[in-house]
């Protein structure tokens, strides 16, 4: 089996820095009302800046492919062309379209050569996924180099008009024209860019980061849905799909807005993570001394102190000092955020060979996590 390295990261995100107080000017108005949760979830987050791919307007500057191909474009150099890449693997939980895949279209605007192709859907793990579909393609000897992403374009499902519809119908119904917490919750938690990792088959460069494995876990065989799109979740718990609703409603109920079950959320994330971490951990033997730099992708602040309790309480016991996060300043970007929190790690002239990093991603889709394990060389 061929050993697989991390050998150049590259990252999009596009236009200027959009602070706290700008949030809503870009995004919009529900109902002509400022968000009454908006300041909660922003102390609570503690994010004071993040990128959207609009302009002030209001209009779109960026598709989801075009900030994925903006971020590959810095993988490519004289020792690496975009011709000589094998493979492109790409996760996103927001697709441009639902067909064709979100990799075609990355590769339709890289006009490089035929390759083969692999799209991760999902939440934030989609980027981790296409990663391991990466690492396992070299590991077996299919490739001698990928090329993955992570990527999300949000800004444009969260903006006002979308839920303007709802609004006219509650009001119809003489009912409050207030966007239910599920939904308006994650408008002021997400936003948009890509990261890019060139694996290869060989180390290059002053330094590499060795991929020495990946685990990944699900739950969802015991859990209900927590976040979701493109549907809405019934009493029961089940989700019914957009396309068993008339058309009718999928404006009048919002149906393709991004929800998520802060309540689950809350009861699960925590205790989940630190079981599958340590699972991950013990089966492939380290221990906390073995963990050099720790980078948790995490969607708020807020369960920072609680992550830190629950792994410890679980026997991973990993002092602040080893985390690397960098959600104030870019936000969370869903499957894009492990991505750049590893690209800042590697540009900023801290690692040195023999570090190990531990990259850690869940995700409350219907609770999935993912890890990867990593030596820098």
């Amino acid at each position: 089996m061929a050993e697989v390295y991390i050998t150049k990261t590259g990252k999009f995100l596009p236009n200027a820095a959009i602070s706290n107080d700008e949030m809503e000017a870009y995004l919009g108005l529900i109902n002509d009302t400022a968000s009454k949760a908006r300041r909660i979830i922003l102390r609570n987050n503690k994010i004071v800046s993040r990128y959207y791919a609009l302009d002030a307007a209001g209009n779109p500057t960026h598709n989801n492919a075009e900030l994925t191909k903006n971020a590959i474009d810095n993988l490519f150099d004289e020792t690496f062309t975009s011709n000589q890449m094998e493979l492109l693997s790409c996760g996103t939980s927001t697709p441009d379209h639902f067909l064709p895949s979100h990799a075609a279209m990355v590769h339709g605007l890289l006009k490089n050569k035929s390759v083969e192709l692999n799209s991760s859907t999902g939440v934030c793990c989609a980027g981790m996924n296409s990663l391991k579909f990466g690492y396992l393609s070299i590991k077996s000897g299919n490739t001698k180099n990928a090329v993955c992403t992570g990527s999300e374009r949000v800004s444009t499902w969260t903006m006002a008009d979308k839920y303007e519809h709802e609004v006219v119908n509650l009001k119809s119904l003489e009912e409050q024209p207030i966007i239910a917490f599920k939904k308006d919750f994650l408008r002021w938690m997400l936003s948009d860019g890509a990261g890019a990792f060139l694996l290869e088959n060989q180390p290059k460069g002053p330094i590499s980061l060795k991929i020495e494995w990946m685990e990944a876990y699900s739950y969802a065989h015991e859990l209900e849905a927590c976040m979701y799109a493109g549907g809405d979740k019934l009493a029961s718990g089940e989700l019914k799909p957009w396309s068993d609703y008339h058309p009718d409603q999928w404006l009048k109920e919002s149906i393709f807005a991004i929800k998520q079950d802060v309540k689950l959320l809350d009861e699960f994330i925590l205790s989940k993570g630190s079981e599958s971490m340590s699972d991950a951990l013990k089966k492939n033997n380290i221990t906390n001394n073995e963990i050099d730099y720790f980078l948790p992708h995490v969607s708020s602040f807020f369960f920072v102190e609680g992550l830190k309790k629950s792994l410890a309480a679980s026997g991973i016991d990993l002092p602040f000092e080893k985390w690397f996060m960098n959600l104030p300043r870019v936000g969370n970007v869903g499957s894009a955020s492990i991505y750049l929190a590893l690209d800042e790690l590697f540009t900023s002239g801290k690692l040195k060979k023999g570090d190990r990093i531990l990259l850690s991603v869940p995700e409350s889709g219907r609770f999935s996590f993912a890890y990867a394990y990593l030596t820098v060389c």
